[in-house]
């Protein structure tokens, strides 16, 4: 059964950062392509980016472009979001997701597995 879990979230005050981590319990971890998406409160979830098991190509929502950096770690079955510089409305729940799809232009309805969510507060 394939499992992700999030951690790292938590409030932060604006212009802090904070890295996310989400574990893949699976077999074959690099091949999987690796993705983060959010929701905040009375939202749609939305994607923020996106890390292709083939060549590690990136792709990032424009709100985050910058800001933001998605990385993973083969040997740990793990990726990371890197968040800096981070601003009120980037308040929401932070879900990675998994696709045994490969490159970077996917959304939501191209993941196969979801983790739970880790909460991200950013005060003013």
């Amino acid at each position: 059964q394939v499992q992700l879990v999030e951690s790292g979230g938590g409030l932060v005050q604006a212009g802090g950062s904070l890295r996310l981590s989400c574990v893949l319990s699976a077999r074959s971890f690099s091949m999987y392509t690796m993705a983060w998406f959010r929701q905040a409160p009375g939202k749609e979830r939305e994607f923020v980016a996106v890390l292709s098991s083939i060549a590690g190509s990136t792709r990032y929502a424009d709100s985050v472009k910058g800001r933001f950096a998605i990385s993973r770690d083969n040997a740990k079955n793990t990726v990371y979001l890197q968040m800096n510089s981070l601003k009120p409305e980037d308040t929401a729940v932070y879900r990675c997701a998994a696709s045994r799809k490969s490159g970077t232009n996917m959304g939501g309805g191209d993941m196969d597995y979801w983790g739970k969510g880790t909460l991200v507060t950013v005060s003013s």
